[in-house]
This record gives C-alpha cells, structure tokens and sequence, in this order.
C-alpha cells in the first residue's frame, strides 16, 4: 500500500490479522519512517556499483535462502553470497542506486526494467513531487535523495510496457506481469549491439502476482498467487505462498540460463533490489526503511557468460510510455496500491 489508509475497512482487516495491521502501522511509523530518513542522510547498504561486474540481474524481491534453495537445480549458480541491499522497496533502491555520486560510472550502463517504478524515479522523479495526501511519508522522503536523471543513463528501456497486468498477450497472463523473456531478449539485443561497460538487467520475478504456474497450467491465479498477504490473514497457509514464490523464481532461472548463452561477460551478477517477508518478525512484503533481515539482505552470486548464438531475440525495444491507467494497473497487481 502506498498511502496510510485509517479507513473503516482497513480497521476490518486488521482485527482479522494483527499482525499484518502492526507491520502497516507501529513498523511503518516507528521505525521504517526513521530508517528511510536515515537512508537519505547515509547509505544504509553496499551499493551495486562499488561492486565488480559486467552485467548485474536483478531478480525482484529474491530472498538469499530462496536462491540457495533452488541453486542445485541450476548449474550457473554456485556459491550464493549475501550483501546488504541499499533499499527495501524498488523506489528506495533505485534512488540509492542511480546516485550523483556514481554518475561517471551510470553513463556508461545500460538498464532495462521491468520494474514500473524505473520511469517514476528515474524520469518523472514522482517522489520529489507527489503530494503527501496520495502517498505515505517515507516514499516521499526518497525525494531528499541526489538520484541522477534519466537521460544520465547510457541507456535506459521500460520493459514493464510488455503485457502489463490485465493484458493476456503471448508470453504473459492476464493476471500476471511482464515475462522475463522480454528483459532477457532485450539485455542479449542491447548487449550484442552496444558497448557499454555495463548492463543490469531488473527482471520482475520472483515478484507477486506469482504467474508461471498459471501459465504453465493455462487457468486463473489462485488467491495464494495474487493476493499472498490475504490469503495468509485468511488461512495461515505460509507453504503454498512460499512454494508459489520459488516457482516463480525457477521461472525466471530458467530464463537467466537462455540469457547467459547468449551474451559475452566475464563477470554476471546475480542479485535482487530488495527481499520479501512472509510474517517473520511481524512484518510482510517489503517497503522503505525496512531493515527485516529477509528484506534488506539479498543474494549475490557471480558467474560468467558465453555467446553461442544460439538464440536471435524476436522482441523489439519497447515504447517509451504507458498510460497511467495501465501504471496504476501494475501497481495494483503489485501489492502497492
């Protein structure tokens, strides 16, 4: 949720979990808030680019023991190491990322999202403006941070445009979001045809709505898959949202495996803009100013790559805007809303 929602409804749901309600409420004002101004004075975290790597995959909300839970499965992945995320939501991590202070090193980087808020941040730097009655207080605090422009970038794409939620295109599902396979066609397009000295690729997965299995079965979500925090104050069922979450994650491996056989790098990273808790400690999802060990705690494990032309992408770079319409859309899907 964006914005601090004291209506009748929402005292409802909180009698039906506290412990959601405490997470939305004491968490956020006693010590995310806090944090989230800590942020903008200080870096809380290791920022990506004092990092070594040639292409960075960033794999949305992964948890360190969901990536070493699943890595046996796929060769690329070996030792899964862990660092401290500068952010515990993707508006705070890419303000904290894209910073002046790394400015000479941003203009050489090419990054394709398929995060919504890369363009809000980034290019209509919304949390610099956006009115404190429509959003909550530490989303607008993220404006106090000195996060480069756009245009900074040596090359920026919004792959969130690809089927976007309510859109049931080829790849996707209706309820779902972007595939990985547009951010991993469009990371071997751009790396193939440019040179830049670096690239990060923001996939969406393993973030909810958790889609593959849908997909896979070809029938609508399950609550556990679109609405998890629901679900949980409804049934207390943690494994069938965990089980869904992990799927969701080997459904975007599978995708880093195409993608590592496509592209030349020595050194490809692979790492998440922030966790997800599922209860632990009382808190739920991500936000600003977390600190939740399985929120601000992410993976970071390197392998390499090699072209072996295997694979010709088929998608083209996508349009520069989307209506607002759709944008509210996604975030709605995403939890944010």
């Amino acid at each position: 949720m964006l914005r601090h929602d004291l209506s009748v409804d929402t005292f409802r749901k909180g009698l039906k979990a506290p412990d959601q309600a405490f997470d939305a409420t004491v968490y956020e004002f006693f010590y995310r808030i806090p944090s989230t101004y800590l942020n903008t004075l200080t870096t809380i975290g290791t920022n990506v680019f004092d990092k070594e790597w040639d292409v960075l995959l960033i794999l949305d909300t992964c948890r360190v023991d969901a990536l070493r839970a699943v890595a046996d499965e796929y060769d690329f992945i070996g030792e899964v190491g862990k660092i401290r995320s500068v952010g515990g939501r993707s508006p705070e991590w890419i303000a904290k990322t894209f910073h002046e202070d790394y400015r000479e090193m941003i203009a050489e980087t090419a990054y394709l999202s398929a995060n919504v808020y890369t363009d809000q941040i980034l290019e209509d730097r919304e949390h610099e403006k956006i009115p404190l009655s429509e959003t909550n207080l530490s989303y607008r605090l993220l404006g106090r941070i000195q996060n480069v422009d756009v245009d900074t970038l040596g090359r920026c794409e919004y792959l969130y445009t690809y089927e976007g939620v309510g859109e049931d295109g080829p790849l996707s599902h209706a309820e779902g979001g972007t595939p990985p396979r547009y951010v991993t066609d469009r990371g071997i397009a751009v790396w193939r045809e440019y040179d830049f000295d670096r690239m990060i690729l923001h996939y969406l997965q393993p973030h909810s709505p958790y889609m593959a299995n849908g997909i896979a079965e070809d029938r609508p979500l399950e609550m556990y898959e679109t609405d998890w925090w629901g679900y949980l104050a409804e049934t207390g069922d943690k494994e069938a949202v965990w089980n869904a979450y992990l799927d969701e994650l080997r459904y975007v491996l599978d995708d880093v495996e195409l993608l590592l056989e496509n592209l030349d790098a020595e050194t490809v990273a692979i790492s998440s803009d922030h966790g997800e808790a599922f209860g632990e400690y009382w808190e739920f999802g991500h936000n600003n100013g977390s600190l939740h060990p399985k929120v601000r705690t992410v993976p970071w494990a390197t392998t390499s790559a090699t072209d072996t032309g295997s694979y010709t992408p088929v998608h083209d770079p996508p349009e520069a805007s989307q209506s607002e319409e759709a944008l509210d859309r996604q975030l709605e899907a995403l939890g944010y809303k």
